[in-house]
């Protein structure tokens, strides 16, 4: 457990004895970050710090959703807190079996064991839980802890000389400390797309090249599963952040300026998650459609490779149709028949038979129909 106290230009980390016992920081905002082990073994103590410091402690329908580690993105509320479940994405360790291993449905998680491309091996879905109370953020992490241990070393760092830049980077309430959060997740994300289209593109170039046999139909197939999982994440992660959006719009302004433009700047941070969350959604679909339309291709392309080796054969049989028709003339059992019985007939019918076979192959020739299309 790790608990920060936020006032204007300062951070600091405290000790959880303190704030557990139910004695805030006299300004400012708290910020108390758990792993879901911690939140399912010190439960007791942090509902009782939630009603010593907010007046109501977490309802036993959001306890149950915060410690259930395969729940997907969504929003909820009470009258003293604002609850969200955002899923973030975690770089898988070799062997290390995710989470959400034993799920009957075609997760993200189940690549490591089943194979397949490595952008998506690495990724690893599990959901981040947020508490907002007007005091106090509650946030719930996997058992690694590493979006809310990267935070904490930006937010403890030193600012410099000038106390403005300390202060501008550090959040003013609860709810723009969640969406700093939230966006470090999403950036994740972002950061995701560039191995996704190297990975994709690759694929694409091996399905359209004639001379390559692409046999990884398996993986692919995988791949374009969790392209969909995925999209459905974002589709999850959107959705939940819209209704917090819409939440935070219907929120009453501060009549002085200090506390209207700090309102303002929350709905402009919110609405640019939003728009971050969408190019996501958007390039996944993207990548959706370039692998439908890679295989299409693929097919296509060996259906076009057929088609022309059928027209070879065709050609080469046309060819020696004529040659074949001489031969078995000369070949039936009569006793006269003309040149057989000539000294040159032999090379007379073997010159015949070059004739026709030169023009047919130049005649096809200019029907263009021995070229190579794929070249």
């Amino acid at each position: 457990m790790r608990i920060f106290a936020i006032h204007d230009a300062r951070a600091d980390e405290l000790a959880d004895a303190a704030v557990l016992a139910g004695k805030p920081p006299a300004q400012g905002f708290v910020w108390v970050s758990v792993t879901r082990e911690e939140f399912a073994a010190r439960q007791g103590d942090i509902q009782d710090m939630l009603a010593a410091l907010c007046g109501q402690p977490l309802a036993d329908l959001h306890v149950a959703d915060l410690l259930n580690d395969q729940l997907p993105s969504h929003y909820d509320y009470t009258s003293q807190y604002d609850l969200l479940v955002f899923r973030r994405l975690a770089p898988r360790e070799d062997g290390k079996a995710g989470p959400a291993a034993a799920s009957p449905a075609p997760e993200l998680d189940g690549l490591p064991r089943r194979g397949g491309p490595p952008a998506l091996r690495r990724i690893d879905t599990r959901p981040v839980g947020f508490v907002v109370h007007e005091k106090l953020l509650l946030t719930i992490h996997p058992d690694d802890g590493h979006i809310r241990d990267g935070y904490a070393a930006n937010l403890l760092a030193p600012g410099g000389i000038d106390p403005r830049a300390k202060a501008a980077r550090l959040p003013t309430s609860p709810a723009d400390l969640a969406l700093r959060i939230l966006n470090r997740i999403v950036d994740a994300y972002l950061d995701l797309r560039r191995d996704l289209t190297r990975q994709l593109d690759h694929w694409q170039l091996e399905l359209v090249d004639p001379r390559s046999r692409f046999n990884d139909w398996g993986t692919l197939l995988l791949a374009r599963q969790s392209l969909s999982h995925l999209r459905e994440i974002c589709e999850e992660q959107l959705a939940a952040m819209q209704d917090w959006l819409d939440a935070l719009e219907t929120l009453p302004v501060p009549h002085n300026g200090n506390g209207q433009r700090r309102h303002e700047l929350l709905l402009v941070r919110g609405r640019d998650l939003v728009e971050h969350i969408e190019r996501v959604a958007h390039h996944v679909q993207r990548l959706e459609q370039n692998a439908e339309t890679a295989v299409q291709m693929h097919f296509s392309v060996q259906s076009h490779r057929a088609n022309d080796i059928m027209r070879v054969l065709t050609v080469l049989t046309a060819i020696f149709l004529p040659l074949n028709l001489i031969a078995g003339v000369f070949g039936m059992n009569f006793e006269f028949i003309p040149l057989v019985h000539r000294h040159g007939g032999f090379w007379w019918a073997m010159g015949a038979m070059a004739v026709i076979a030169a023009a047919l192959i130049f005649y096809f020739s200019r029907k263009r129909y021995l070229e190579n299309s794929t070249r």
